[in-house]
């Protein structure tokens, strides 16, 4: 039988897979009651419900300590409050963090990347990809061939057709 420990060279805590009936009763009597507690100080359900459960894990493991208390709910509702400011304060952290950030404003695509978009949604999805793959990638039409398990002659008679498409779509004038 193979023995397994933690870094700290301490075997886990052993958990059967039944609770014993006094977790159980515990978890009837104060989840609901702890995740509404949570649920109005974080201001969602959801997050209640998952620190709560998150607390009860923690008891679970360590119940054959934690049944001897007088009162082992109370154990698990100073963690779950625990585990909820932890969760706020990084969350605060996080907000602050990202409100000190550069805002960066990028423009809008202008019109000539509009025509091209609008041209390459045009072109058969075989073409588009070879377009892709060799003008904007740089890929030779072997390694398009390959990657699009076609011949080559086959993607070179792609880009051709394609070329000819996008000509017709993005007419090109000399207005000087």
């Amino acid at each position: 039988m193979t023995t397994i420990h933690t870094l700290d060279g301490v075997p886990p805590p052993i958990v059967s897979a039944d609770p014993p009936p006094e977790f159980a009763d515990c978890y009837a009597a104060q989840f609901r009651v702890i995740a509404a507690q949570l649920a109005v100080y974080l201001g969602s359900v959801e997050e209640a419900q998952e620190v709560t459960q998150e607390a009860f894990t923690r008891a679970w493991t360590r119940w054959g300590r934690i049944a001897r208390y007088d009162d082992p709910g109370a154990w698990v509702r100073r963690v779950a409050w625990n585990l909820a400011t932890s969760r706020l304060r990084r969350a605060r952290t996080a907000l602050r963090h990202w409100r000190n950030q550069p805002v960066e404003l990028v423009a809008g695509p202008g019109p000539d990347r509009v025509a091209l978009e609008a041209a390459l949604a045009e072109l058969p999805p075989n073409q588009r990809r070879a377009v892709v793959l060799h003008y904007l990638a740089g890929l030779p039409v072997a390694e398009i061939a390959e990657l699009c398990r076609a011949r080559e002659g086959a993607v070179r008679t792609w880009l051709y057709r394609a070329r000819q498409t996008l000509a017709r779509h993005l007419e090109v004038t000399d207005d000087v």
